[in-house]
């Protein structure tokens, strides 16, 4: 089972740019998508021309803003939406399906913003979110994947000595919540199977920072203890363009 997670900043957008043949070329059983910036019916809309997959979406209260949707081949049991908690449920976050063995769970984890206004609220998300999914875990297996705004190590960016405790996604508050999930028994699968590995997901689109592979490794497949070693392969697809972030995947 292939299973592929992107930040498509804009599904409509995204839909100009080969997002199709991407998809085509990634051949995945499942695709989980973040920052859709739309609501549901523009979703299934802008995604109309897709045969073969069903799709699922959760979209912010605020129009054009966060969202989230998991397109797949295999058919769910069942899918819910968000964590249960009204204050961490306004921005179509997190959407969740349960498949017989696991349940995958696709997050955009809310930015801190530039001057860290939002890094509170990012702090009691985390904790938040950790429950939410150590809930899920009691009863199977977790796989997490999606756009967790935070690059764990220095490996995972490309400057992290002038970005660290200064910029959002590279705050010890922030890595700390991470830590918190690595330590819950969640495994970050592209650094288990490549520990030396420097790759990228998300590039500013400023001065040239794609072309200069200035980036940060920001989107993440987390994988419980018991789906550790059924993870066979964890790839960052930096190959593929049409958003400022790229997709990554795992087999299973």
């Amino acid at each position: 089972m292939k299973l592929v997670s992107w930040n498509v900043n804009g599904v409509r957008a995204v839909m100009k740019k080969e997002f199709l043949s991407s998809l085509a070329a990634m051949d995945c059983d499942v695709l989980c998508l973040q920052e859709t910036k739309a609501q549901d019916d523009q979703v299934l809309e802008a995604l109309s021309e897709l045969k073969g997959y069903e799709i699922f979406t959760n979209s912010a209260v605020k129009k054009g803003y966060s969202g989230t949707s998991i397109i797949t081949r295999v058919k769910p049991s069942e899918v819910s939406k968000d964590i249960g908690i009204e204050e961490h449920d306004q921005e179509g976050r997190v959407l969740c399906a349960q498949f017989d063995d696991f349940y995958l769970v696709t997050v955009y984890t809310p930015n801190s913003q530039n001057d860290l206004r939002r890094l509170p609220y990012r702090q009691a998300w985390d904790a938040a979110f950790l429950e939410y999914v150590k809930a899920l875990e009691s009863k199977k297996p977790v796989l997490i994947c999606g756009d967790l705004n935070v690059a764990h190590r220095d490996i995972d960016l490309a400057r992290p000595k002038p970005n660290y405790n200064k910029s959002a996604g590279y705050t010890q508050a922030e890595i700390d919540g991470l830590d918190n999930l690595v330590a819950a028994g969640f495994t970050d699968t592209f650094r288990h199977l490549h520990p030396e590995e420097v790759k990228y997901t998300w590039w500013s689109y400023r001065a040239g920072a794609r072309e200069r592979n200035v980036g940060w490794r920001i989107d993440y497949f987390l994988a419980s203890k018991a789906l550790k070693e059924s993870v066979q392969q964890a790839h960052i697809h930096n190959e593929i363009f049409g958003s400022d972030h790229c997709p990554v995947s795992v087999v299973i």
